[in-house]
């Protein structure tokens, strides 16, 4: 029977590749991809084949295919061709390798060309763990997650060290399909910016599209910037928040980090005045995911090394209902009424009908953060008093309080009605008391604490306090025995003054009745 035309083919494919393989004397040619082997689905790529100025033709093979993919002659003189694929897809994903002949015979075949195709599937989370944030010298988790149910994942860290790493999936507890990536230790020698893939093990050449780029940030011991907010401690939901981080230390950026976020918004730096740099990091209108507890960092041209922590600036959401809870606005009262003494104890009641677990306790125009004091039950209700004793003038002012959930401490319900406490009476001068770390930790009365001191965490019952730090009184502030005592001064002011004005008109009547009389005495002699 005579041999049918694939037997031929496949004979000839032979022949040939026990030719290359016997004059493969001819130096190995070069195979690459611009603009890269790992390419978007839909997007061009230019595959490149470089060998001898004497190279006649190139050919180029795909793995698991049984002829040339293609066949090129170069356009001219030259050493090398190219094969231009207009739109990448996946049946163009694959391992190439490439040959080119002369007239004295084949060359052997070049490196193996892996051309990737991106975008086939949804891309991956991309999380560090604990955090984008890492002190120089430690370690970091890159973790990869998708649903997709991906069996292998692909990082590669960009840059001028550009590197890659492949590792199987495994699965997380919450169902989807993790990998973990350790690095370290992050030393701030060059950039950390990473991506990751995830592909299934029989197409290991069809990847996801990439994941969001996360770039670790180095913290290193330079001086830490400040991070503060204009609007205060507490801000209304809906309501356009900036925070400001700055520095008298010359950095020319930085960065916003969010305890247990994975965004690092970086800004440049300005300077309003002499000696002073400073950027703002707009969060638009608050809501429930701005919540937390926010630190900032400086940074010096393209360094990727950051100065030290700032220290941590808490933001607590009012107004935000987490899951659809804390509907009930609190009430506040005060015993045993609103205006008092000097020295005399004080307590303000907040309570509120439904389940809440800590409430906040603020005073208008005060620097400080709200009190905390975790709730108790009585009769169906669920409270909180908040004590200050001895109170002096400077406890003088409006309150409100809030509630929160221990399941999201940043997010307080709506405020209750402003309550005023006015302090009359006694010396008007006392400085308002200022109570350090240690005295609100060894002077406990009640189990109050500042919010988000740094100290505790905030959704459990905070450090102990002796009683609010109180703000100074507002510059042009009157109180009322000092009115009073104003008063006074004018009434008896007034009282000598007309006083005073009595004695010159008596003096005055006295004078003229005495020239009177002797002019009546004068006229009376010339008479006579």
């Amino acid at each position: 029977m005579a041999p049918g035309p694939s037997t031929l083919l496949g004979l000839a494919l032979c022949l040939a590749q026990t030719a290359r393989t016997q004059q493969g004397t001819l130096p190995k040619p070069t195979i690459w991809a611009e603009p890269g082997s790992v390419v978007p689905s839909g997007t061009p790529v230019t595959v490149w084949c470089q060998g001898t100025l004497e190279a006649q033709v190139f050919h180029l093979d795909k793995e698991g295919t049984s002829v040339p993919w293609d066949r090129q002659k170069p356009p001219g003189p030259g050493d090398k061709a190219q094969l231009a694929i207009p739109q990448m897809t996946e049946q163009h994903a694959g391992s190439y390798q490439c040959y080119y002949s002369t007239p004295t015979g084949w060359s052997e075949g070049s490196d193996r060309l892996e051309l990737v195709v991106t975008g086939s599937y949804s891309k991956p989370s991309f999380l560090a763990l604990p955090s984008p944030v890492v002190t120089s010298g430690r370690n970091v988790i890159l973790q990869c997650l998708s649903l997709q149910g991906f069996n292998r994942f692909f990082l590669t860290k960009e840059g001028e060290d550009e590197s890659s790493w492949t590792v199987d999936g495994e699965r997380h507890p919450d169902g989807q399909i993790q990998a973990l990536f350790p690095m370290g230790p992050v030393t701030p020698g060059h950039r950390w910016t990473f991506r990751c893939y995830g592909f299934y093990r029989h197409t290991p050449r069809v990847w996801s599209a990439p994941s969001n780029p996360l770039e670790l940030l180095v913290s290193g011991l330079s001086g830490k910037p400040s991070l503060l907010t204009l609007q205060g401690p507490v801000v209304t939901s809906g309501q356009n928040l900036t925070l400001q981080c700055r520095s008298d230390v010359g950095y020319t950026r930085f960065a916003l980090s969010k305890v247990g976020g994975q965004d690092l918004p970086q800004r440049p730096a300005r300077r309003p005045q002499v000696g002073l740099a400073q950027a703002d990091f707009p969060l638009g209108p608050v809501g429930t995911i701005h919540g937390g507890r926010y630190r900032c960092y400086g940074g010096h041209g393209l360094s990727s090394e950051w100065s030290a922590p700032s220290e941590p600036l808490e933001l607590l959401v009012a107004g935000e209902e987490p899951a659809g809870r804390l509907r009930d606005r609190p009430s506040l009262s005060v015993r045993p009424g609103p205006s008092v003494a000097p020295g005399e104890n004080v307590t303000l009641l907040c309570q509120s009908g439904n389940r809440t677990d800590t409430f906040l306790l603020s005073k208008e125009g005060a620097a400080h953060r709200p009190l905390r004091l975790r709730s108790q039950g009585q009769d169906g209700r669920y409270q909180a008093e908040f004590s200050l004793s001895p109170v002096t003038s400077a406890h003088g002012g409006t309150y409100r309080c809030y509630g929160s959930l221990s399941t999201d401490p940043y997010l307080l319900s709506q405020p209750s009605e402003p309550l005023a406490l006015v302090v009359s009476g006694g010396s008007e001068d006392q400085p308002a008391p200022q109570w350090s770390q240690e005295q609100q930790s060894s002077s406990s009365v009640k189990r109050v604490g500042w919010a988000g001191d740094g100290c505790t965490d905030p959704s459990t019952s905070l450090h102990t306090a002796l009683v609010p730090v109180p703000a100074l009184p507002r510059p042009g502030w009157v109180t009322r025995a000092r009115l009073t005592w104003y008063l006074s001064v004018l009434i008896g002011v007034s009282v000598t003054f007309v006083l005073l004005l009595l004695v010159l008109l008596f003096l005055f009547l006295l004078h003229r009745g005495q020239d009177r009389r002797r002019k009546s005495g004068a006229a009376v002699s010339d008479a006579h």
